[in-house]
């Protein structure tokens, strides 16, 4: 399994690039996001994280190998979410991370199925699904670009499923999504490690206060 590749980018197409490593150029799938980062970086190295895929063609008895890359893990795992969804398979997934993935990571946490609607080859009913299977898997996601440009490494101290443990809490005292989430902003940006759900939320509503 390749899961991150280093190159230097020699074209970008519009739903893929190539990327030369060593002797070797790979075609690599990508998303529109990540598309547009690439386009006016032509000739520079290059590291993408990667999933490989068999793609069947034909009557299914022949498969080609595939690569989809991204520029963050977090965009990965979104990625990789997306696609246990029932009827959204890897190229449905890239079509539909046109916008970046902390922005469609806080629409799923918001159950905001209109924004959702909006993405490429996503209706309603998808939108739907999404919320239904994501809801409360993407918590953290919403997050990462946010905690990364406000706080730097010291917002790592606060653990993944501590994230989630405490928005599940907020929802469950009541609040929406969209408060939740604000009320985590204050835990994130605190930098602060934390033993429990109960700490934490005593420090969000003190701090709030």
């Amino acid at each position: 399994m390749i899961t991150r590749m280093t190159g230097v980018l020699n074209r970008v197409l519009d739903e893929e690039v190539r990327l030369q490593v060593g002797p070797l150029e790979y075609q690599i799938l990508v998303p529109e996001t990540v598309r547009r980062q690439l386009q006016n970086r032509l000739g520079q190295e290059v590291t993408l994280h990667t999933l490989e895929y068999l793609e069947g063609v034909g009557s299914g008895n022949r498969f080609i190998p595939r690569l989809v890359g991204f520029h963050t893990e977090a965009e990965l795992e979104l990625f990789e979410l997306f696609c246990t969804v029932e009827k959204i398979g890897i190229k449905k997934a890239l079509k539909a991370m046109a916008r970046p993935s902390h922005e469609i990571a806080d629409a799923i946490s918001r159950q905001d199925v209109s924004w959702l609607s909006t993405l490429p080859g996503v209706g309603a009913a998808t939108a739907e699904q999404i919320v239904a299977t994501l809801k409360r898997k993407v918590t953290r996601l919403a997050f990462t670009r946010d905690t990364a440009a406000a706080t730097g490494d010291s917002a790592s101290r606060v653990d993944s499923q501590m994230i989630d443990d405490v928005y599940q809490a907020l929802l469950a005292l009541g609040h929406s999504p969209l408060e939740a989430r604000q009320r985590l902003d204050i835990l994130l940006a605190s930098g602060k490690s934390f033993r429990s759900v109960e700490e934490a939320l005593t420090f969000i509503y003190s701090s709030s206060s």
